[in-house]
């Protein structure tokens, strides 16, 4: 008759009482089917499929990133505790300051377009408008005229309407889909409908700091076809011009866009919390503002730059990469 032991299990069972009662503890049962060598048949009855890589071809739904090439040469910074790399921390380096730059620039001498949106004479809600379709189309790169695209389809906001699209030509941070860009425009002019004005949706209370009006605008700005980089390079480049006072406290980090994409890699993490200490401590350490962070982690990210406006020969400040270079212990 079956024995339990204390642990409630049969005593040939049981480690414990088995070697305590010496009772001979019950071997593993095994399979009896005889082993074979054959290979298993597969249960696909149809023909075998070549994977789209033995084809030569890629799956359009796939995609594919290249490969660092950067080496561990020893090179450690705590502010960037992502990087092993000398020659990728100075790329780092060079587009921060890069960014810190091109903010320096719409502050003191906006060009293109950015100059209409900066003049204190022109109509306020033609400024704004204007503002929202440069963030939105970007400008071009490596065309003599990098806002050709947004004169072409501008129309004035008291017309009512969001212009035409179609065939739009977009900068590299850009809406890519002219309808979804449209889509976009539509759905931001019914918000500013619905608050009055464009200058009452975006300035928000009077009582807001820079800080906070930038942080709540960037909230309610969450429209369809308005990406993270297309509300914060709204919002940064409406204070960096002047028009409204909005200072970013936090980089609005998120999602899979370019930028925060860099940040993870750079300051080696994925929380969103400690990403937002992490660039703030960064950007306090190398004397920069904190929305030139956005477009500087974009561009090295990217592996490419992008002037956002100030054209193929901008270079980067010299004293604004000195301090970048001081801080990292380039």
């Amino acid at each position: 008759m079956p024995q339990f032991c204390r642990h409630n299990r049969l005593v040939q069972n049981c480690p414990i009482c088995s070697r305590e009662q010496s009772v001979q503890p019950r071997p593993l049962l095994t399979s009896s089917a005889p082993r074979t060598a054959e290979p298993r048949r597969s249960r696909a009855t149809g023909p075998r499929r070549e994977s789209p890589a033995r084809r030569g071809t890629r799956d359009p739904a796939v995609t594919v990133r290249r490969l660092r090439d950067a080496v561990d040469d020893g090179f450690r910074c705590p502010l960037v505790p992502g990087l092993k790399s000398s020659r990728e921390a100075h790329r780092l380096a060079e587009e921060l300051a890069f960014a810190q730059t091109r903010l320096w620039r719409l502050g003191q001498a906006p060009p293109g377009l950015y100059a209409e949106v900066a003049d204190p004479e022109r109509e306020l809600e033609e400024r704004l408008w204007l503002a929202v379709l440069i963030a939105l189309l970007a400008p071009l790169e490596g065309e003599e005229d990098p806002f050709a695209t947004i004169r072409a389809v501008r129309v004035p906001w008291a017309s009512g309407r969001a212009g035409d699209l179609q065939g739009a030509r977009s900068g590299p941070r850009g809406a890519q889909d002219p309808a979804l860009a449209r889509r976009a425009l539509e759905a931001y002019r019914a918000w500013a409908a619905r608050a009055g004005s464009q200058a009452a949706a975006l300035r928000g209370e009077p009582s807001w700091t820079p800080e906070r009006r930038f942080a709540r605008t960037y909230e309610r700005l969450a429209l369809p076809g308005f990406r993270r980089d297309v509300r914060f390079e709204l919002l940064s480049s409406l204070g960096a011009l002047g028009v409204c006072e909005m200072v970013p406290a936090a980089l609005q980090l998120g999602g899979s866009d370019q930028a925060t994409l860099g940040a993870k890699r750079a300051l080696g993490i994925g929380d969103t919390m400690l990403l937002e200490r992490r660039s703030a401590q960064l950007a306090a350490a190398s004397g920069l503002e904190l929305a030139a962070l956005d477009l500087g982690f974009y561009n090295w990210e990217r592996g490419e730059r992008a002037t956002v406006g100030l054209g193929g020969g901008a270079e980067p400040d010299e004293g604004a990469l000195a301090a970048v270079h001081a801080a990292l212990g380039l």
